[in-house]
C-alpha cells in the first residue's frame, strides 16, 4: 500500500476509534415512574443498571406524542419544521403535512455520511399512514392494500442501512401489521411470536453485526411497548396480577415517597399532585378488578421490554464495546390516557385477527385484557398514577405529559460519578446535537437540494462532564393546539383554547401552583416569545 494511502486510513481508523457507537432506545407511552430506577414498582433490572452506572435525567421532554416525538428524536429539530406537528396524516399546511420532509436530513444520514453505518429496529411512523373504510381489515392482515406508505419514506431510505420493524404507529403485539425488512413486507410470523422480543433480538443480532466493521455505529431501537393495545405474555402477567389492586391512589403515593427517600424529587418543591379527576377515588370504583389487570399488563409489557435489554447489553459485551457505547433511552411521551376498547375498529385498529377471530372492543370492561383478541388501555386514572408525580398525561403538555425518565449510560465518555442524578433541563431535540457532538458529524448546508434549517437542540456533552449548560434556553412545545414554552425555571403551559398558566418549576416541579394572576407582565413576555416561535417553526394550533 502506499505510504500515503496507509497513513490516511491510519487516521480515519484512529478517529473511527475515537468515536463511540451509539445506541438510542426508545419506549412508547412509557409513564415517568414506571422504571424501578424512577421509582416505579416494575422489574426493570437491566434499565435500574445502566442507571445505576451511568446518568439519569429529572428534567428532560420530549413532544409529547409518538410521531412528533420521533421526528424530533431524527432530525434535532421541533416537529413541526419537519412537517410532523400533528400525526401522520396531511392537512396541506407545512408544519402538518404528516411525514418527515425530503429535505430535512435524518440523524442517521448525517452520521452515515460521517463514516457510520446505521441500523434501526422497531416502530417508525414518520410516514404518511393511509386511511380507507377498508383500514380494519387491512390491518387485520384480511386484505391487501400495497404499500403500507411510500417506500421513499421508510427508514432504509432515510439513511438506515438496514431496518427491521413497523412503519405504522399501533400494531397487535402478536401479530404486527406494517411489518417490513427494509422495504420488503414481512408477509407473516412465526407461532410464538411476541413484538417486543423480537425487536431485542434483532437489535442483539444487529450489535454484534456492525460491531464486526471498523467504523462505529449507530442503531435506534424504537419499542412500541407499552403502548396499547395492552397485549403480554401470560407468564409476564401472572407477575403482578395482584400488584395493582390496592388501585392507583395508593400506587401513586408508593411511587412518590420512593422518588423522594431515591433523590429524584424534592418533597418540599415538587409535591405530589392532586390526583386526576377523570375517573373516582380506587376505593369507590366499580370496575377495580379489569383496572387492576390493565395495570398489571401495563406492567408486564415494561418488564418485557427490560428484559430483552440484557441481550443486547451482551451483544456489546461480546463485541467489547459496552464502555465505548453511548446508550440512550427515553419515553416519547408520558403514559397515555386512551381506551382504545371504547373504539370501533378502523384505521389502526384490527377487527379480527389473522385467523378470523373477532376482537374485543366494549365500554362495559368485561372481557379482561392481555390476550391478542383483546384491544384495550390504561385510561386517564393509572396514566396519572404512571406519570406520577405529575398533572396529565400523553399529548398535553404539562410535565405529566411531556416529561420523561432519560438514562445516559457512556463509561469511556462521562467524567460524573455513576449513578448521578441531574435535574438540568433538556428535551428531545438535543439528541441529534449530542450525536453530532461526540460522533464528529456535521448538518449539511443544503440537503435534497434545499436550505437546511440550523439545529435547535444543543449537545449534552458538557452535561456529561460534569459542566452546567445555559439555563436560560427557551424550549418550546405544541400539538393539537395544546402549548409551552420553558425557559430557566419557569414555564408557561395551557391547554388547547385556554388562557396560559405560569408556573416557577424550581419552586412547584409538579405545577401545582398557577402564578399567572401574579405576574401578569411575565405571562405576556414568554407568551410573546412563543408566539414568535411558532411564526418561524410552523406552528398552526388546531383543536
Amino acid at each position: 500500500m502506499h505510504r500515503l494511502a496507509a497513513l490516511a486510513l491510519f487516521a480515519l481508523s484512529a478517529v473511527a476509534a475515537e468515536r463511540p457507537n451509539i445506541i438510542v432506545i426508545m419506549a412508547d407511552d412509557l409513564g415517568y415512574s414506571d422504571l424501578g430506577c424512577y421509582g416505579g414498582e416494575i422489574d426493570t433490572p437491566n434499565l435500574d443498571r445502566l442507571a445505576e452506572n451511568g446518568l439519569r435525567f429529572t428534567n428532560f421532554s420530549n413532544a409529547s406524542r409518538c410521531c412528533p416525538t420521533r421526528a424530533s428524536l431524527m432530525t434535532g429539530l421541533y416537529p413541526h419544521q419537519t412537517g410532523l406537528g400533528r400525526m401522520t396524516h396531511d392537512t396541506g399546511k407545512p408544519g402538518y403535512r404528516g411525514e418527515l420532509a425530503a429535505h430535512t436530513p435524518t440523524i442517521a444520514e448525517m452520521l452515515r455520511a460521517a463514516g457510520y453505518s446505521t441500523g434501526m429496529v422497531g416502530k417508525w411512523h414518520l410516514s404518511l399512514t393511509p386511511d380507507s373504510p377498508m383500514n380494519a381489515l387491512w390491518v387485520s392482515h384480511l386484505l391487501d392494500l400495497g404499500p403500507f406508505s411510500r417506500v421513499q419514506t421508510y427508514p432504509v431510505n432515510r439513511g438506515f442501512d438496514e431496518h427491521l420493524g413497523t412503519i405504522w404507529g399501533v400494531v397487535d403485539f402478536f401479530d404486527p401489521f406494517s411489518l417490513v425488512h427494509n422495504e420488503r413486507p414481512i408477509p407473516s410470523v412465526p407461532e410464538g411470536f411476541y413484538y417486543t422480543d423480537w425487536l431485542n433480538d434483532r437489535a442483539a443480532e444487529m450489535v454484534e453485526k456492525l460491531g464486526r466493521r471498523n467504523e462505529p455505529f449507530f442503531l435506534y431501537v424504537a419499542h412500541t411497548a407499552p403502548h396499547w393495545p395492552l397485549q403480554a405474555l401470560p407468564e409476564d402477567i401472572e407477575k403482578y396480577k395482584d400488584r395493582y389492586k390496592i388501585g392507583w391512589d395508593e400506587i401513586r403515593k408508593e411511587r412518590y415517597q420512593r422518588m423522594v427517600d431515591n433523590g429524584l424529587l424534592d418533597a418540599e418543591t415538587a409535591r405530589l399532585s392532586a390526583r386526576a379527576d377523570a375517573g373516582p377515588a380506587w376505593k369507590d370504583n366499580p370496575t377495580q378488578e379489569f383496572d387492576a389487570r390493565a395495570m398489571a399488563v401495563h406492567a408486564a409489557m415494561v418488564d418485557r421490554l427490560d428484559q430483552g435489554l440484557s441481550r443486547i447489553t451482551s451483544a456489546l459485551e461480546s463485541i467489547g464495546e459496552m464502555d465505548d457505547t453511548l446508550i440512550v433511552f427515553l419515553s416519547d411521551n408520558g403514559a397515555s390516557p386512551e381506551e382504545p376498547q371504547h373504539y370501533l375498529p378502523g384505521f389502526d385498529r384490527p377487527s379480527h385477527t389473522r385467523d378470523g377471530n373477532r376482537i374485543g372492543y366494549t365500554t362495559r370492561k368485561r372481557r379482561m385484557p392481555g390476550a391478542q383478541n383483546t384491544y384495550a388501555g390504561i385510561g386517564p386514572m393509572w396514566a396519572n398514577a404512571a406519570n406520577t408525580p405529575f398533572r396529565y398525561w400523553k399529548k398535553e403538555q404539562y410535565e405529566g405529559g411531556s416529561a420523561t425518565p432519560l438514562i445516559v449510560h457512556w463509561p469511556a465518555g462521562m467524567q460524573l460519578e455513576a449513578g448521578s442524578i441531574t435535574g438540568q433541563p433538556g428535551h428531545v431535540v438535543d439528541l441529534v446535537a449530542t450525536a453530532m457532538d461526540v460522533g464528529r458529524a456535521r448538518v449539511p448546508e443544503t440537503f435534497a437540494g434545499r436550505r437546511t434549517i440550523p439545529l435547535e437542540g444543543r449537545s449534552l456533552r458538557p452535561v456529561f462532564e460534569g459542566d452546567t449548560l445555559d439555563p436560560s434556553r427557551p424550549i418550546f412545545y405544541e400539538h393539537f393546539g395544546a402549548r409551552a414554552m420553558r425557559q430557566g425555571d419557569w414555564k408557561i403551559v395551557a391547554l388547547s383554547g385556554k388562557p396560559w398558566e405560569l408556573y416557577n418549576l424550581a419552586q412547584d416541579r409538579t405545577e401545582t401552583t398557577d402564578l399567572a394572576s401574579r405576574e401578569p407582565e411575565r405571562v405576556q413576555e414568554m407568551a410573546a416569545s412563543w408566539e414568535a416561535w411558532a411564526d418561524r417553526a410552523q406552528v398552526n394550533p388546531m383543536p
